[in-house]
Order: structure tokens, then C-alpha cells, then sequence
């Protein structure tokens, strides 16, 4: 089941304070944040990828898989305004730019 675009756009305005930008992706969508991959929704669901700056904080979240074959990932319960702040906030920090395709 592919990502409804209602759905990604509710969690960008979940991202209160921020300017996301998404970008279709076979039917999924990548949350960019200051040009940064940060959310991956899949299956109308916010996957965060698993870092070790996020264990304590995402200590007892839910785990899955946003694709067959991927990493497992968090969920992130979006709603969740605190922790969702909390996680955007470190996520900024420690994300990279993608590299540049030449």
C-alpha cells in the first residue's frame, strides 16, 4: 500500500516550527528537513532511521521495516508534538547532506 499525499503532508504540518519538503519515491516519500533525508513514510507510517543518539529517546517506540530488504527503522508516533520536536531536533544534527550526484 503506497503513502496517501494527505498523509505526508499532515505530518510535514506536525513538523511545526520547520520547513519540510518531500519528494515522491515508488510510491513512498522522504521528509527533508534544511535539505536532509530525515523521515521516510512508508504505508502511511513515519519511519526514522535508528542512530545511536536516538536509542534512549526511542527506547520504547515501535520497530519495523519500511521496505523489504531495508534496515529496521523506528516508528514515530508524529502526533506526539514533544518527542517528535525531540527527535527532529537531534535528527538535524546528526543527518548529513546527501552527496552531490555528478
Amino acid at each position: 500500500m503506497a503513502t496517501d499525499l494527505s498523509y505526508v503532508q499532515f505530518v510535514c504540518e506536525c513538523l511545526k516550527g520547520e520547513s519540510p519538503e518531500y519528494k515522491k519515491m515508488f510510491g513512498e516519500y522522504m521528509v527533508y528537513l534544511d535539505g536532509k533525508p530525515v523521515l521516510l513514510v512508508c504505508d502511511n507510517t513515519v519511519f526514522v532511521k535508528k542512530h545511536a543518539k536516538l536509542s534512549d529517546l526511542l527506547r520504547d517506540a515501535d520497530c519495523g521495516y519500511p521496505y523489504d530488504g531495508a534496515k529496521e527503522h523506528y516508528i514515530l508516533d508524529v502526533e506526539n508534538e514533544e518527542l517528535t520536536q525531540e527527535v527532529i531536533h537531534i535528527l538535524k544534527e546528526v543527518t548529513p547532506l546527501p552527496k552531490k550526484r555528478k
